[in-house]
C-alpha cells in the first residue's frame, strides 16, 4: 500500500473517465489539487458536456486558489452551459510543460468530446484512468465494468491505462465498501491486464485500511458535495 510517496507520477495528460455517480469529478478535483502541490503548471479541463450537475468548473475559485487553471464549456457572462467544449483546451494539451487533467463525461456519449483531441493521445504521453464505484448499478459487476471500459475505448480510440477504486456511499462509506471495490477492481484487472492505479478514500478512513490495499492511496475531501448533501 502506498499512502502518498511519489504520487501522481503519471503521464502528462491524464484523462479521467467513469460512469455517472462514480465520483469521477470529485476524484479529478482532488487529483488536480494534489498535483498542483507538486507541479507548477496544472490545468483541469471540464469536458463533461452531458451532465449539468456536479461539474468541476463549479469549483473554479477553489481550484484557482490551489494554482489549478480551469477550462470548461462555461462561457463567462452567459449564465449557462453550452453543449460544446472551449477551444482553450488545446492550449494545455499543446504546452509540453503543462500537466493536464481531463474530466470527461460519464459514458461513451459523453466521451465523444475526446474525439477531437485524439492526436494528443500518444502512447507514453497520456494516461486514461477509469473510476470504478462498485456500488453503482452499471459498474457493480465484472461484466459491467468491462463493458463500460470497452465502450469508452471504442468511442475515444484511446486505451484505459489504469483503474481507480472509488467504491463509496458518500459519507456512509465504510472500509468494507472499499474492500468490496478492491475485489471488483482486482477481478477487472486480472481479466483486462489493466493495473489498479489508485484507491480513493475519504480522509477519515485512511488509517483504518489494511496493508493489502492495491494502488496508491488518494485521500479525498468531499469538495463537490456540501455538508448537508
Amino acid at each position: 500500500m502506498n499512502k502518498g510517496d511519489k504520487m501522481l507520477k503519471d503521464n502528462r495528460i491524464r484523462v479521467i473517465i467513469g460512469h455517472y455517480g462514480s465520483g469521477k469529478t470529485e476524484f479529478s478535483i482532488n487529483y488536480a489539487i494534489k498535483l498542483a502541490k507538486e507541479e507548477k503548471n496544472v490545468a483541469l479541463a471540464d469536458l463533461d458536456v452531458v451532465n449539468p450537475y456536479f461539474r468541476s468548473r463549479e469549483k473554479h475559485g477553489l481550484l484557482k486558489e490551489h494554482g489549478v487553471k480551469v477550462v470548461s464549456s462555461y462561457v463567462k457572462g452567459s449564465g449557462s452551459d453550452l453543449p460544446a467544449v472551449s477551444g482553450d483546451v488545446l492550449g494545455p494539451l499543446q504546452d509540453k510543460s503543462c500537466n493536464v487533467v481531463l474530466d470527461v463525461g460519464g459514458d461513451s456519449m459523453g466521451a465523444r468530446t475526446l474525439g477531437r483531441y485524439k492526436d494528443y493521445f500518444i502512447e507514453g504521453e497520456y494516461d486514461m484512468f477509469c473510476v470504478v464505484n462498485g456500488n453503482r448499478i452499471e459498474t457493480q459487476t465484472l461484466e459491467g465494468v468491462i463493458n463500460h471500459i470497452t465502450s469508452i475505448e471504442g468511442t475515444t480510440r484511446a486505451r484505459v491505462t489504469g483503474l481507480i477504486n472509488n467504491t463509496h456511499l458518500l459519507r456512509a462509506t465504510t472500509v468494507d465498501q472499499i474492500l468490496k471495490g478492491q475485489e471488483l477492481c482486482r477481478r477487472v484487472s486480472q481479466a483486462t491486464k489493466i493495473p489498479i492505479k489508485y484507491t480513493a478514500v475519504v480522509e477519515s478512513l485512511i488509517h483504518q485500511l489494511p496493508e493489502n490495499i492495491e494502488g496508491t492511496i488518494m485521500p479525498i475531501k468531499m469538495i463537490m458535495r456540501e455538508a448537508w448533501m
